[in-house]
């Protein structure tokens, strides 16, 4: 079978440098924040061209650590998309703020900001008639504050930041960028997770840059925020470790994955490079065929990362037999995401039903992904959609 995400090739390209690096911080003894990790955090700033990236524990982490930076906490309101893995809104619930959902655009899968501003006014004037809102009560509403948006870059797409960043700066809300997927895409020349004052990756295997474990990392050019995050991530601490100013959580990066992630950042560059060609010949290959397939669109000045290669089938029953298809092929497949987070078990506390967020609820029954990294080569591409067709 082919595989969905290709590392073992991967691994042999860098594998004399990773296992060097590996054993020499074996034989250091410094495995917590040591070189290693100083050096990637460096290394990570300079190519996202932003001052400060901190590195932690996961992405998840990064998230969650932004969000006790902002002292987000019960009664602040953020606002975010339904169509995304369950952590981004996570965080939120387990700080005990409230998640508003916005619906995304169709044809980015990102958040809309339209529907975004109208959230945020629904918000602000207590209108229970609009479908982002939770627990539709006035009374409840009354006592939510609207304090942040976390935009999600979904299968490696920027989302639209010069609007959305637009209606934060109106309506006085912070923004924080997960680009657990985007990081490696750039808007007009700007890396992902520098878009928003606080941008926060993965390093999750699957990520387009990944580790052989957990890790993550927060990027800012505020210092007294990359500040707040290094002291967050290690208990709070101020000047020791046994010095505690604040709440804060165990969020370093090992200095094992830090070693691994320094020579594939060497050669993320040249990776980004090929998840475009792959795309590309996706696109070519999909639109000649008489597949009944929506193939994904970047707009202008956009570049996407390609973390997805993400299809829309026309319905339910035809993505099933596309699916089929490529089982017997023998090519993997997945399906981001089967089921939006507003109708997720463990936030239905937040009273949001079925048809409340249509396009994520319509995308939800007919996305799938098909294998995307960049050592795929054409012939094997080919096979792909010849599957799909066939």
């Amino acid at each position: 079978m082919l595989p969905f995400i290709d590392l073992q090739t991967q691994f042999k390209r860098i594998q004399f440098e990773l296992e060097e690096r590996v054993i020499k911080a074996l034989r250091s003894g410094q495995y917590i924040l040591g070189p290693e990790v100083t050096e990637l955090e460096n290394r990570l700033a300079e190519f996202a061209k932003v001052k400060h990236a901190v590195t932690c524990s996961s992405g998840t982490d990064a998230l969650l650590i932004a969000l006790m930076a902002k002292g987000v906490g019960p009664g602040d309101a953020i606002f975010t998309t339904p169509f995304t893995y369950f952590a981004t809104a996570e965080v939120i619930a387990l700080l005990g703020a409230t998640p508003i959902f916005v619906d995304i655009d169709i044809g980015t899968f990102n958040i809309d900001p339209l529907a975004l501003k109208s959230a945020i006014l629904a918000l602000n004037n207590c209108d229970v008639s609009n479908n982002s809102l939770p627990n539709r009560s006035l009374k409840k509403l009354r006592g939510l504050n609207p304090k942040g948006i976390i935009t999600v870059d979904l299968f490696g797409l920027p989302a639209d930041y010069d609007r959305i960043n637009a209606i934060a700066d109106q309506h006085g809300l912070f923004v924080l960028e997960d680009a657990a997927q985007g990081f490696g895409g750039e808007v007009n020349g700007r890396c992902a997770g520098t878009l928003a004052e606080v941008g926060c990756t993965s390093f999750f295997p699957a990520k387009p840059l990944g580790c052989y474990g957990d890790g993550g990392a927060l990027f800012t050019n505020d210092d007294d925020l990359a500040s707040l995050f290094r002291s967050i991530r290690v208990h709070g601490r101020g000047v020791d470790k046994y010095e505690n100013v604040r709440l804060g959580v165990t969020g370093r990066l090992d200095e094992l994955q830090a070693a691994v992630l320094i020579p594939k950042l060497s050669i993320f560059p040249d990776e980004l490079k090929s998840r475009q060609r792959v795309a590309a010949t996706y696109q070519k290959l999909i639109s000649s065929s008489n597949l009944d397939v929506i193939t994904p669109k970047v707009p202008d000045g956009l570049l996407s990362s390609w973390a997805q290669y993400s299809l829309l089938a026309s319905d339910q029953v035809e993505r099933q037999k596309i699916l089929s298809k490529l089982k017997k092929a023998g090519v993997p497949t997945m399906i981001y995401y089967s089921k939006p987070l507003h109708l997720q078990k463990a936030l239905s506390y937040l009273g949001y039903e079925s048809g409340d967020f249509p396009f994520s609820e319509q995308v939800s029954e007919r996305i799938f992904s098909i294998p995307m990294h960049p050592y795929l080569d054409e012939n094997v591409i080919s096979v792909i959609v010849e599957a799909m067709v066939h």
